[in-house]
C-alpha cells in the first residue's frame, strides 16, 4: 500500500536527518570546524588541538548520508505522485491500476551539458556530493538551452565565489539530483571546485 510505504520512507529519512545532525554536533565538538575548517595549521603541520581523524571520519559520512538523502527525498517525491495518482483514481469511482496513458508522471530528464569525469578529495565538488559519471544537466544558470562551452561555467564560478550555486545531475541513468556547489579557494594552485567537467557541446571556438 502506498501510504505504508510512504510512511517506512518518511521514517528512514527521519533517521538520516538524525545521524546527520549527530555528525554536524560531532564537528561542531571539534572547535566548529564544520565541513571545511583548515585540518594543518599555519605552518602545515596537522592541528594538535582536535581529533582530525573523528572529523574525517565525520564528514566523510556526512557525505555520504547527505546523497543517500537525496536519493531517499527523490524516491519520497515519486512516491507522492503515486499516491496523488491513486487517490485521483478513487475519487473517479475506480480502483484499477492505472494504464499506460494514465500512468504516473516521471521525472523529465534533461538534456546534459556536461559529464564529471574526475574529483579532487576534500573539494567543493565533493563537498557537494559530485560524484565522477554524473552527467551535469544544470550549472547555476547554465542549462542545455544556453550552454555554449567550459568558458560559461567558469563564468558563473568566478561570479560566485564563495556562493550556492545549484546544480542538477542524471547519476545512473536515474532521475535528476539536485545538490549545492560552493566555489572557493579552498587549496593553492587548484581551481575552484575541485572538480573536471568534460562539456557534452563543444564551442565553436579553439
Amino acid at each position: 500500500m502506498a501510504s505504508e510505504k510512504m510512511r517506512q520512507l518518511i521514517s528512514k529519512r527521519d533517521d538520516l536527518e538524525a545521524e546527520i545532525k549527530a555528525l554536524h554536533e560531532v564537528l561542531d565538538s571539534q572547535k566548529s570546524i564544520g565541513m571545511d575548517g583548515p585540518l594543518i595549521d599555519t605552518e602545515g603541520f596537522p592541528r594538535a588541538d582536535i581529533d582530525i581523524y573523528s572529523v574525517r571520519h565525520a564528514r566523510q559520512k556526512i557525505i555520504c548520508l547527505q546523497n543517500d538523502h537525496t536519493a531517499l527525498m527523490e524516491e519520497i517525491e515519486e512516491e507522492l505522485y503515486k499516491i496523488h495518482a491513486e487517490a485521483r483514481l478513487a475519487s473517479q469511482g475506480t480502483t484499477q491500476e492505472p494504464d499506460s496513458t494514465q500512468e504516473v508522471k516521471k521525472f523529465v530528464v534533461r538534456e546534459p551539458i556536461g559529464t564529471v569525469m574526475s574529483v579532487d578529495e576534500g573539494s567543493p565538488a565533493e563537498m557537494a556530493g559530485l560524484r565522477v559519471g554524473d552527467s551535469v544537466v544544470q550549472f547555476g544558470s547554465l542549462t542545455a538551452d544556453n550552454f555554449q562551452g567550459l568558458q560559461n561555467i567558469a563564468t558563473v564560478v568566478q561570479h560566485s565565489i564563495d556562493k550556492s550555486l545549484p546544480v542538477a545531475v542524471v547519476r545512473d541513468s536515474m532521475a535528476e539530483i539536485k545538490l549545492s556547489i560552493t566555489p572557493t579557494r579552498w587549496k593553492p594552485d587548484k581551481g575552484l571546485l575541485g572538480c573536471n567537467i568534460k562539456p557534452v557541446k563543444s564551442t565553436t571556438t579553439r
